[in-house]
């Protein structure tokens, strides 16, 4: 039980480094949060703040997920096997939680969608690249970003099961898939209303060198 105690704290606490936040603060003197719709994620980032500095983000917020599975895979001598994917899913959803909901930003967070990608790589390479190619995939067919995020967690909850990874993880993983569809409600009524931003809109800023 201490165990998991510690690595879900030390996930939480890498999960706490909020990129768009604090590069925001550092570069733009704003909180990304006032901006767009209100968020500190890698998709508000992109859309207030322009595509490279929502790339960066996105990769920053992608590896404190691999770090922060690396010290414990390190620290505990454990890989993705039945023995130590309980550690390692644990310290994931302490990862996703920190983002979402971090203490020193009064837990107003993102919504842990790159966060997920880098729990995904951190756990196996493979299994995160194929979780990067249904999002992006998935995102440009449909045009939004919230239904790429939708397909990824499905997909992660598939693998685990797969995996044989064990119940334990097979139930974080649903966590993580309410967590992330709850988060994300506002951007799916946003969609039936046809109200939510494209991925083609900001993609066509990008071609005119607006961001």
């Amino acid at each position: 039980m201490m165990d998991f105690l510690i690595v879900l704290s030390i996930g939480y606490l890498f999960g706490n480094f909020q990129t768009s936040y604090l590069l925001g603060k550092w570069i733009y003197k704003l909180d990304v949060r006032a901006l767009g719709r209100g968020n500190a994620g890698a998709s508000n980032a992109t859309e207030s703040l322009g595509f490279k500095f929502g790339v960066l983000v996105g990769v920053l917020d992608i590896l404190k997920a691999i770090v922060s599975i690396w010290m414990i895979k390190v620290m505990f001598n454990v890989g993705f096997d039945s023995s130590g994917s309980m550690l390692l899913y644990l310290n994931g959803l302490g990862v996703i939680l920190g983002h979402n909901f971090p203490f020193f930003m009064k837990f107003k967070g993102g919504k842990g969608t790159a966060s997920l990608v880098g729990m995904m790589l951190g756990l196996n390479p493979f299994f995160g690249l194929g979780g990067m190619l249904i999002l992006l995939i998935t995102s440009l067919v449909f045009d939004y970003i919230a239904i790429g995020t939708f397909a990824l967690v499905v997909y992660t909850i598939i693998v685990t099961v797969l995996m044989d990874a064990g119940s334990g993880p097979i139930a974080i993983s649903v966590i993580i898939a309410f967590m992330s569809t709850f988060l994300h409600r506002k951007n799916y009524i946003r969609i039936l209303r046809k109200e939510e931003s494209k991925v083609s809109r900001v993609l066509g800023k990008l071609k005119k060198g607006k961001k």
